[in-house]
């Protein structure tokens, strides 16, 4: 199975809706200058560090984290982010077809909140 390369990645997160934009927000921090965010209505749906590809975290509903942590060990804990709302996952072992659904769910979710 091929895991989706950062490209391929951003290009599925543009490609969610003409809503979506993508910005690096944190320049002014130096640990975070390469943190690539997605954004729809203004809210952060998705990001990652563009200079260390292995954690993608994600929006999620709290009632979905449980059983995904027990399901899936490319999904873990976020980064810098509460999780009870948001959770991390490893591209690089994660299916795309997971990849993909979590990361349109976490657009839905922020879309429908804040449409």
């Amino acid at each position: 199975m091929m895991t989706m390369n950062i490209e391929d990645y951003r290009q599925y997160c543009l490609s969610l809706g003409d809503d979506v934009d993508e910005k690096l927000p944190f320049t002014a921090f130096p640990s975070a200058q390469a943190v690539l965010v997605f954004y729809v209505h203004g809210h952060v749906f998705a990001f990652f560090n563009c200079d260390d590809f292995r954690l993608i975290t994600l929006k999620c509903q709290p009632e979905r984290i449980a059983q995904l942590y027990e399901n899936y060990p490319c999904i873990g804990k976020p980064f810098n982010m509460s999780s009870k709302h948001w959770i991390g996952i490893n591209p690089h072992t994660a299916p795309n077809s997971l990849l993909c659904e979590l990361t349109r769910n976490a657009y839905e979710i922020i879309k429908t909140k804040y449409k």
